[in-house]
């Protein structure tokens, strides 16, 4: 019976630490997930900008309307980086959730073993005090045997 404590005192020990693995990862995907939603809103922005200087018909003579050109190439330049940081992003938050979702598996693994070790346990318990109760009751049979 020591061996099964024993057993189950290192499994509650792996459990609590998957635990705590799983809380760091959880963590670790809610920051990818953030970055994610900054990256995807600075996307959406730098295009607006595009579209509406892009629309702009109020140059008055060509200089005005070479440097509106010219920003509005850096602004493209800026939204093609941003495209390859969200696509970084994206690939990271899933990576992060990947993580995560794995050390929920490995937790549920370890909370399934440790109930399994205590079902074990008590079913040994059980059937220790059984033949002890009736050894207590008394002979088996009757007088004439």
């Amino acid at each position: 019976m020591s061996a099964d404590r024993a057993k189950l005192k290192r499994l509650s020990r792996l459990e609590r630490l998957r635990a705590i693995t799983r809380q760091t990862a959880l963590g670790e995907a809610a920051k990818a997930e953030t970055t994610l939603a900054q990256v995807i809103n600075l996307e959406a922005r730098t295009a607006a900008l595009i579209t509406a200087y892009s629309a702009r018909r109020d140059a008055t003579d060509a200089a005005e309307l070479e440097r509106m050109q010219q920003f509005i190439g850096g602004l493209s330049r800026i939204a093609h980086t941003t495209a390859g940081d969200l696509a970084r992003a994206r690939s990271h938050a899933d990576a992060r959730a990947a993580e995560a979702a794995e050390a929920e598996r490995r937790r549920a693994a370890v909370e399934d073993r440790v109930s399994a070790t205590q079902q074990r346990m008590a079913r040994k318990a059980a059937e220790g005090a059984a033949p002890a109760a009736a050894a207590a009751k008394g002979p088996v049979g009757t007088a004439l045997e």
